[in-house]
């Protein structure tokens, strides 16, 4: 997988710690790391937890990346800002067991973390235990086995009866926002050379690269 990191800007500063540790646990399972930033709380271009989500839909929409790792100070703004979207299941990680029990019962595309409450002593282990359970093994796994299949059919449902059903195509979703807002949230040097670099030639692509021209 090709996995993004996300950070907003008041939890920008943990931004290399999270780097290394992410990259290193999600390379022994052959994945690869592409950081979107924020990089410091001192970057000139901002990212708050409610642009989070508009960046994450695009880089998952665009084929940019497959799986997206974010966070704010509670993870639940993040985590919110995602599942705005019909492309994104993001799930509230905190623990090692969060992190299995997410990729086995939900298999989503994104996660969101919390980077600041109850971050303190040995908060660096537990970062790295969850990444480490969250690559163990194939999402959609079943947790108990014996209900993979059921589980299966759950998320095939709530894709197509309630997701989809009730909210906005992706591409649709950002036509209806302020062209110049979009742009905004878009508009610094590393998400343009990462995003050109891997997005994939489709819809979404296509309307992102005509913001910039």
């Amino acid at each position: 997988m090709k996995i993004a990191l996300i950070n907003e800007d008041s939890q920008a500063d943990k931004n290399r710690l999270i780097y290394s540790i992410l990259k290193e646990e999600a390379e022994k399972k052959g994945h690869t790391v592409q950081n979107y930033g924020m990089y410091s709380e001192k970057d000139k271009h901002e990212i708050n937890y409610i642009q989070l989500g508009v960046i994450a839909s695009i880089l998952l929409a665009s084929e940019a990346v497959d799986f997206v790792v974010t966070g704010c100070g509670t993870g639940q703004g993040a985590a919110m800002s995602c599942n705005a979207f019909s492309n994104i299941t993001c799930g509230y990680v905190n623990t090692p067991l969060d992190a299995y029990l997410f990729t086995q019962v939900n298999a989503g595309n994104a996660i969101s973390m919390p980077f600041g409450q109850g971050f303190g002593w040995g908060a660096e282990i537990n970062m790295r235990y969850v990444f480490e359970k969250l690559f163990a093994q194939g999402f959609g796994g079943g947790y108990p086995k014996i209900y993979a299949e059921g589980e299966a059919r759950s998320r095939k449902a709530m894709y197509k009866s309630i997701k989809f059903a009730s909210q906005y195509p992706v591409l649709e979703a950002y036509k209806n926002m302020d062209t110049k807002y979009l742009k905004n949230i878009l508009d610094y040097k590393e998400f343009k050379e990462l995003f050109f670099a891997n997005a994939k030639d489709n819809e979404v692509t296509g309307y992102i690269k005509a913001l910039f021209d």
